[in-house]
């Protein structure tokens, strides 16, 4: 991206044990999705970029503009003045303003007259999916109906950019599925970072996805690349995949007296260097139970059974399998299992 487009920096933040080091370009328009364990310093980001955070090193500029800089001279322009609004997980509308009041409140903080700034008030009450509530107070609302009003509250003050700190975690699946198809309508051209944990937001919101570990970015790229070749068993965790660590050996993947073989010919490629190191990835619904010694096959020892919406999950030291329920009957922590995976439903990462 040019060095007017969008939001771009480099952002250090010391934590207790670590400091979050990252570094970000977001183009202009363009979605960025953040994940990260618990921890790993994603809100501290998010605060840094909106102010609220001071930087130790680095710099922040929006469309080409600095406004946070530590290196001489230093810049550190007010959160309120940035062109960026954060919005979290709770809605925080002022209690005592109608909810038209609430939505206006930024124009006519940047001196819009206010007739106008409650016109367009309602026009974006009306684009979250809320027209006519403009009059009621914010305590008369349901909470995803408050989320949306701070949606609107945000994007009325025409930010250059929107930071999203998982804006849907305290909802309800169904309330959590109708503001996320709102967001990515209503952001479709907004330069925004969107953190959270649920990678069906990042699928649905954004192009980009940055994993953050422990205050630095693990990986980083298209989203569904990333979720396909996960780096970390947290990625891996969020994709819904095993990862299995080996090296290449005789042009498969071993781990001691496992081989595994895939039918893809860039993970064949991959196994052709003996000695790289590799991650096997594959989805635990692809995994079988069978009887006896064959190809692409390992034992492993179950560590816990857990149910799901369509049976049972079956962890094992060496990876996941899904189970009907007929399937898992009996099986239970400490039991050994053959497995298998079929070659052309495995891939070799590098790891």
């Amino acid at each position: 991206m040019s060095a007017v487009d969008g939001l771009r920096g480099r952002i250090v933040v010391p934590r207790e044990h670590f400091a979050v080091d990252v570094a970000l370009q977001v183009p202009t328009g363009s979605t960025v999705a953040i994940m990260g364990p618990s921890g790993a310093g994603k809100s501290t980001l998010l605060h840094a970029l909106a102010g609220l955070e001071p930087l130790v090193d680095g710099e922040i500029a929006v469309e080409g503009r600095i406004v946070d800089r530590v290196a001489s001279p230093r810049v550190r322009t007010p959160p309120m003045h940035r062109g960026i609004v954060l919005l979290g997980q709770k809605p925080r509308l002022f209690p005592h303003l109608s909810v038209r009041e609430n939505v206006a409140f930024g124009p006519r903080a940047g001196r819009a007259e206010a007739r106008a700034a409650r016109r367009g008030a309602d026009d974006w009450l009306e684009r979250v999916g809320l027209p006519g509530v403009g009059d009621r107070m914010p305590h008369e609302l349901s909470g995803g109906e408050q989320q949306r009003v701070a949606v609107a509250r945000a994007l009325a003050a025409s930010p250059r950019v929107v930071l999203l700190d998982e804006p849907l975690v305290a909802l309800d699946p169904e309330t959590a599925g109708d503001i996320r198809r709102m967001l990515r309508d209503q952001l479709a051209s907004t330069t925004t970072i969107a953190v959270t944990h649920d990678a069906a937001d990042a699928v649905a919101l954004a192009e980009d996805l940055v994993v953050i570990e422990a205050g630095r970015v693990t990986q980083e790229g298209a989203v569904r690349e990333v979720l396909a070749a996960p780096a970390s068993a947290f990625v891996a965790s969020i994709a819904g995949v095993n990862r299995l660590l080996g090296v290449a050996g005789g042009g498969l993947w071993r781990d001691g007296d496992v081989a595994l073989t895939s039918a893809d010919s860039a993970s064949r490629s991959l196994a052709a260097t003996e000695g790289t190191a590799l991650a096997a990835v594959f989805r635990p619904s692809d995994v079988r139970v069978v009887p006896g010694a064959d190809e692409n096959s390992w034992k492993a020892s179950v560590t816990r059974v857990e149910p799901t919406l369509a049976g049972v999950r079956v962890h094992t030291h060496r990876g996941a399998v899904d189970l009907p329920l007929a399937e898992a009957a009996g099986i239970d922590a400490g039991d050994r299992l053959r497995l298998r995976i079929d070659p052309a439903a495995v891939r070799f990462v590098a790891a």
